[in-house]
């Protein structure tokens, strides 16, 4: 009695944990999915975008998606260790199987295609380099994010600051945007920007995934780890229900 009552307090501690989190993740999928200022309404003034990047305009939705099934979850797992319903625990279980199951074939997927993210990039690159040049200093909504952007990430248009030359900003001001010259304490003009050779945001980008991979990777371990323990103190539970 004394073993399943601890158990019922880590099962309703963990999941109320997830339930937090569900409600966190779906917050952010709704705004998201409604704020044109995000990193979506940069990549949407991209013309003739590979058609692989429309799939990122669903990322809000999956998000909201993510968010409910883990509020869900954690209702369930909250619930039913308090209650001991055997239908929600049984629930509880196979839903975090599902989600188990599909982080791993996502993880093998991500693997197997990384040759198709590059060849991806690439295309990005091109289409991307076009639109700074097109909109940049024309486009409010454009202009606004990508300063953003590159004062959060300390960085200088996707690849450096030549992305910039023959923009509007550049035509009209004969500078080169601030975040192109953060070594700098002149004004940006072409001298500056380049003696200041600020790295693109795409780098700067893949610098922080790297400097952070070890965390990502303790983290993804740690999530597995909480999940096959959720598994099995659910179905400890389950049996126990009863007796």
């Amino acid at each position: 009695m004394c073993c399943s009552g601890f158990l019922k307090i880590i099962m309703f501690v963990f999941n109320g944990v997830i339930f937090l989190a569900g409600a966190v993740v779906l917050a952010v999928g709704i705004w998201v999915s409604v704020d044109s200022s995000s990193l979506l309404g940069v990549l949407s003034h991209i013309p003739d975008a590979p058609p692989e990047l429309a799939q990122l305009a669903n990322v809000g939705y999956l998000l909201i998606a993510v968010g409910t099934v883990l509020a869900l979850m954690g209702f369930l797992g909250c619930c039913g260790a308090v209650t001991e319903n055997k239908c929600m625990l049984l629930m509880f279980f196979i839903i975090v199987l599902i989600i188990f199951i599909a982080e791993v074939a996502g993880a093998i997927v991500i693997l197997v295609f990384q040759p198709l993210v590059k060849e991806l990039l690439v295309k990005v690159n091109e289409k991307f380099v076009v639109t700074i040049q097109k909109n940049y200093g024309k486009d409010a909504g454009f202009t606004t994010v990508m300063n953003e952007t590159m004062t959060q990430l300390k960085c200088c248009g996707f690849n450096n600051y030549t992305d910039f030359t023959g923009s509007p900003f550049v035509t009209d001001t004969n500078n080169y945007p601030e975040s192109c010259c953060f070594k700098s304490l002149t004004i940006c003009n072409l001298n500056a920007a380049e003696a200041s050779a600020e790295v693109g945001c795409f780098n700067a980008l893949v610098t922080l995934i790297e400097d952070n991979a070890s965390i990502l990777g303790g983290v993804a371990l740690g999530i597995a780890a909480l999940e096959i323990a959720a598994m099995v103190v659910s179905m400890v539970l389950y049996n126990n229900v009863g007796k």
